[in-house]
């Protein structure tokens, strides 16, 4: 059974200045909290695309991991979606929408995953987990986008 984590933020800028951030894969080690570890593998440059995949490292709970994700949708500068391959989670789809509003952009991602251990693991680890660290990445865009 999929789960699903929503987060939305306003950033003061057009959907053509935040989309371009949004789709550079390396400014992911940026919004990333330092105990993961986050490091895009795949060689710059990366031309975002549909079909494009990307491969990364990283460590959760201090276990290492590999992780392969493809761009599925690419409609540039609204949205874009990417699938986790090849990684920690049975399913990982996460939607990326960039909406017109009040002279800046309202960010909306919505994760749908799954994962061994279920609803168990999720309520014991995964949920706070992606909350932090999609809490960690609004702080700093807000940072960035100030």
């Amino acid at each position: 059974m999929p789960f699903t984590l929503e987060s939305s933020q306003w950033l003061p800028r057009p959907p053509e200045d935040v989309f371009p951030f949004y789709s550079d894969a390396f400014r992911l080690e940026e919004l990333t909290p330092p105990l993961l570890r986050f490091h895009v593998v795949t060689s710059p440059p990366i031309e975002m695309r549909a079909g494009v995949e990307i491969d990364y490292r990283l460590r959760l709970h201090g276990i290492p991991m590999k992780w392969r994700s493809r761009i599925t949708d690419w409609e540039p500068p609204h949205r874009f979606v990417d699938e986790q391959i090849k990684g920690p989670y049975r399913r990982w789809v996460h939607e990326h929408t960039f909406i017109p509003q009040n002279g800046g952009t309202l960010v909306k991602d919505v994760v749908e995953y799954g994962m061994l251990g279920g609803w168990l693991a999720d309520r014991l680890l995964v949920r706070r987990d992606l909350r932090r660290i999609f809490a960690y990445r609004q702080e700093r865009l807000a940072q960035i986008f100030a």
